[in-house]
């Protein structure tokens, strides 16, 4: 046999191993987790490591099907060549396989001191816009696309380029059936090593393994909200409170940071529900709910406790701000007029009702009012007793 053909043959045979053992590890390691952070990780780690497919680096978007927003989750790479290269030697000395480079417990170091990720984490690209640029492109293409530099001159001025500027690059579509629900790219900014069609074909396979796992965690997610919302008001349910606010003050010890804790509870709701009926006490709960998660923060944890009540956990807040928010949320309740549609079919006249009402707060903090959940629960029940039977309608927070 001619030695080129048979030193080519090995070369091929030794890449497609390669390949596969690639494949094998990013895919098994994807089967480990369904939290969607880690997986996103795991992808990209398995794109951008030495012993995985080694771009310099990459980027990950996906579709948010509410606003039609491709929005980027993860970016990994070095800062710059010099910076790359420093990675890849300490990697090489220290043989660090993909298994090392994809524990979760470098998930929260690698986002956290990434400036990459920081680059560009604010990028959100409509995917059907008119304006015509690179991602909204691809994803419409929904096919892998090397994109050379002859067609980034097409795109000099797109928001992506603008951040990081690439002169080959690879954008992967991320596929479930005919759908695509984002994007990978990724280019070898500063090796300048060329992307071959052997790349893309194994870029190919990974990407569709990722599609996958990404699905099957974003199903997993929508499971455990189900399992974690209140079924009449979406809001966080009982269980999700407890623990919850077990975790924040877990959070606070370790920051020696302080949380404010807010029960309320509807005036004579009892009386309402006897008069109007449990169906217009149940539209009134919808209504109050969607009233507490507007007057809440992003940061907040908005939950219904159980029948009338309500909880809200205040991370970072301390008795005097959760005061001032309880303030607020009831003052608005008590000038708020709820609406509560008719529950009758035509022709029977009844246009409705216009309701008021007012809600009784108690309130506590840590770790000025207690030290751990059950106590700060307790002391939150008491002052919400307080202000239930000193008059109703009002904020009220106890001390021992």
């Amino acid at each position: 046999m001619d030695p080129t053909i048979e030193t080519d043959t090995g070369n091929k045979l030794r890449q497609a191993l390669k390949e596969l053992k690639v494949l094998y590890e990013v895919s098994a390691a994807m089967r480990t987790t369904l939290e969607l952070d880690h997986i996103l990780y795991i992808i990209l780690t398995g794109v951008t490591a030495h012993s995985g497919l080694g771009y310099n680096r990459s980027l990950l978007f996906l579709l948010n099907e509410k606003t039609n927003l491709l929005e980027c989750k993860m970016a990994l790479g070095p800062e710059s060549g010099e910076h790359a290269n420093r990675i890849w030697s300490y990697i090489e000395d220290s043989d660090q396989k993909l298994e090392d480079l994809i524990k979760v417990e470098k998930l929260t170091q690698t986002i956290s001191h990434s400036s990459l990720f920081k680059s560009v984490r604010h990028l959100k690209v409509p995917v059907f816009s008119s304006e015509k640029g690179l991602l909204n492109a691809a994803f419409a293409r929904g096919t892998p696309w090397h994109v050379t530099s002859a067609d980034l001159n097409e795109y000099s001025h797109d928001p992506l380029m603008q951040v990081i500027p690439s002169q080959d690059l690879v954008i992967m579509p991320l596929r479930i059936k005919d759908k695509v629900i984002g994007l990978i790219t990724a280019d070898n900014v500063f090796t300048q090593k060329p992307i071959s069609d052997e790349d893309l074909r194994i870029f190919t396979l990974l990407s569709n393994h990722a599609a996958l796992a990404i699905e099957n965690s974003r199903l997993y997610e929508m499971v455990v909200l189900k399992s974690q919302q209140d079924r009449l008001t979406n809001l966080w349910n009982h269980g999700f409170f407890q623990e919850q606010l077990a975790e924040e003050i877990q959070k606070a010890k370790k920051t020696d940071a302080t949380l404010t804790l807010i029960i309320s509870d509807i005036d004579n709701f009892k009386s309402l529900n006897d008069t109007y009926g449990h169906q217009r006490g149940d539209l009134i709960l919808k209504q109050l709910a969607r009233t507490f998660q507007f007057l809440s923060r992003e940061t907040d944890f908005v939950c219904r406790y159980g029948g009338e009540e309500f909880t809200i956990i205040l991370p970072q807040t301390t008795a005097n701000q959760g005061y001032d928010i309880a303030e607020r949320i009831r003052q608005h309740i008590e000038r708020q007029t709820f609406l509560v549609p008719s529950l009758s079919q035509p022709p029977v006249d009844d246009s409705g009702l216009n309701i008021h009402l007012t809600v009784s707060i108690g309130l506590a903090t840590y770790p000025d009012d207690a030290g751990d959940k059950d106590r700060l629960l307790a002391q939150a029940d008491k002052a919400l007793y307080v202000a239930k039977f000193s008059g109703k309608n009002k904020t009220c927070f106890v001390k021992d």
